[in-house]
């Protein structure tokens, strides 16, 4: 089944482990062999990284990497070359994805979320049921934290017509990770089109503001006190419902703190803005910092938020028709997805500003796929 080898440039746009994550899952869908060059060259640190021995950024860009190559080879029998710490090219020729138990550890706090990104798609065209046991950070930085996953990656991707489950054993933060996830997915024959355009009128907002370890349970109160405050200011007439959480003692591996809050919408759309307590910042910076992200996103007109958009690429260029969401200014990360999923997948992508009346004055988009219609082989 193997097809032509794709060659793909590593250094070009997003630069970094996005590259990585959207050529393998795509060469590990349509069965083509793959070869990365220049991987992570625009970082400070070339090649693949482990990321123990590099500054914080590195540390968290890092672990992913390896884990996540490895359980796409795992998850298809691959053969996978190059792959080791530093290796600034790779070479990937993947074989039939078969389902049953796979196990992906970064041992650091490498973000178990960002696994789950690049292994979803694969799963859902094995042979069988998964299940996906991911070992990292939960609720780590420059990575979705666990509980964007849960609340506004799964209701929307499900919209493509297709179920997972996904379970929280351990959470785990920055430097020690040790959390854990399991993920259930059965796989489907085809993925359905979305057409995500209306984003109707915001109906209520709430979310989670958590402490873990050591640190006192006031931090959460007033991480919540303060991004509610902050939310009042612009949206006065909705109640904001932010719970403050003790993660309990046996579910939460290490220290950590944060806050994710959730804006709902009449049509159904989910935007968010989150933030993770650093050492020396206060609770309500961490509080405010969420508040103003999920403003931010209110603001711009799209139906998604700026870390659904990258997210959402593959699934629209795998799927069986025409696809279209609403954004607000398309990311980095989005245009690389698409880039790479029109290079490897040939699927057709038209980003255009939004015409829509209400739209005029802000930075909106849309972005349409005519998808490939990729047929489960097994089923």
């Amino acid at each position: 089944m193997a097809g032509l080898q794709v060659e793909v440039d590593g250094s070009i746009m997003e630069g970094g482990g996005q590259i990585l994550r959207v050529s393998t899952a795509l060469s590990c869908l349509l069965g083509l062999p793959l070869r990365v060059q220049k991987i992570r060259a625009g970082r400070s640190t070339p090649g693949l990284s482990s990321g123990a021995w590099q500054s914080k950024i590195k540390v968290l860009t890092g672990p992913q990497h390896l884990s996540g190559l490895e359980m796409i080879r795992d998850l298809c029998d691959g053969q996978l070359e190059r792959a080791e710490i530093g290796s600034t090219e790779i070479t990937f020729t993947p074989e039939k994805i078969k389902g049953g138990i796979h196990t992906a550890d970064t041992k650091t706090a490498g973000s178990v979320c960002l696994l789950m990104q690049v292994s979803m798609p694969c799963v859902l065209f094995a042979a069988s049921s998964s299940e996906l046991h991911l070992k990292g950070g939960t609720n780590a930085e420059m990575a979705p934290q666990i509980d964007y996953t849960l609340m506004v990656f799964k209701p929307i991707v499900e919209k493509f017509g297709f179920k997972f489950n996904c379970d929280i054993k351990t959470r785990g933060y920055y430097p020690k990770g040790g959390g854990e996830v399991i993920v259930r997915v059965s796989p489907v024959k085809q993925l359905n089109p979305i057409n995500l355009t209306d984003r109707g009128y915001v109906t209520k907002i709430y979310g989670r503001a958590f402490v873990a370890g050591v640190l006192p349970f006031k931090v959460a109160k007033d991480m919540a006190a303060a991004a509610v405050r902050c939310i009042r200011k612009e949206i006065r007439d909705l109640y904001v419902n932010i719970q403050p959480v003790q993660e309990p003692k046996d579910q939460a591996f290490g220290n950590g703190n944060g806050i994710i809050i959730i804006a709902e919408t009449s049509t159904g759309c989910l935007f968010a803005g989150s933030s993770l307590g650093k050492r020396g910042v206060n609770a309500d910076k961490v509080g405010i910092e969420a508040a103003e992200m999920l403003l931010a996103n209110l603001r711009h007109g799209g139906t998604v938020d700026e870390y659904l958009q990258d997210q959402l690429i593959v699934f629209m260029a795998l799927a069986n028709g025409v696809s279209r969401i609403k954004t607000g200014p398309v990311t980095l990360h989005t245009q690389t997805a698409i880039h790479f999923a029109e290079q490897i997948a040939k699927a057709k992508f038209i980003v255009k500003k939004s015409e829509d009346e209400e739209d005029a004055s802000k930075d909106t988009y849309i972005i349409e796929c005519q998808g490939i219609g990729m047929t489960n082989p097994n089923l």
